[in-house]
């Protein structure tokens, strides 16, 4: 199995393999989403350490279980050969209505088969209003149109 684009990476693939990314997040299939990390892909999100596909995914249910009309933007912050930096915010709220805008960072390393082998991912999440949610795009993938974080002043 292969996901291209393929490293080593230039700004053009890195944007490319975000977005990717980003749209497979924001459709909120766990298996699908599972199938971008090599089988043994390991992970650090939080303060939770995961390995393997299996983790992934039943972690990934859980997050959306959670964390309710969940919607994310991508932006790469740097590359280098095989590996992707990208700064995240997402929006969601919990099943008290509480809204949340999530901000962080990740460091993505990937295979040459274009599987993710390594995600480090550090998070942290603010309260915010409802009036205050800057992501109001139909659940699933951000139109092309919608402004990107740096648009947004994020």
């Amino acid at each position: 199995m292969s996901r291209p684009p393929f490293p080593p990476f230039t700004a053009e693939t890195a944007a490319q393999k975000a977005r990717m990314a980003e749209d497979a997040w924001n459709g909120r299939d766990p298996g699908r989403v599972a199938l971008a990390y090599t089988p043994d892909s390991r992970w650090r999100n939080r303060a939770e350490f995961l390995e393997g596909r299996a983790g992934i995914e039943a972690f990934l249910a859980r997050k959306w279980a959670r964390e309710l009309e969940y919607r994310l933007i991508k932006e790469v912050w740097a590359f280098h050969a095989n590996r992707i930096a990208v700064r995240f915010a997402y929006e969601w709220r919990d099943d008290s209505g509480q809204w949340f805008r999530s901000y962080g960072n990740e460091n993505w390393e990937f295979d040459a088969a274009g599987l993710m082998q390594i995600r480090i991912a550090s998070i942290n999440d603010l309260p915010i209003q409802a009036e205050q949610r800057l992501f109001h795009w139909p659940q699933g993938r951000r139109p092309d149109d919608h402004p990107s974080l740096s648009e947004l002043g994020l």
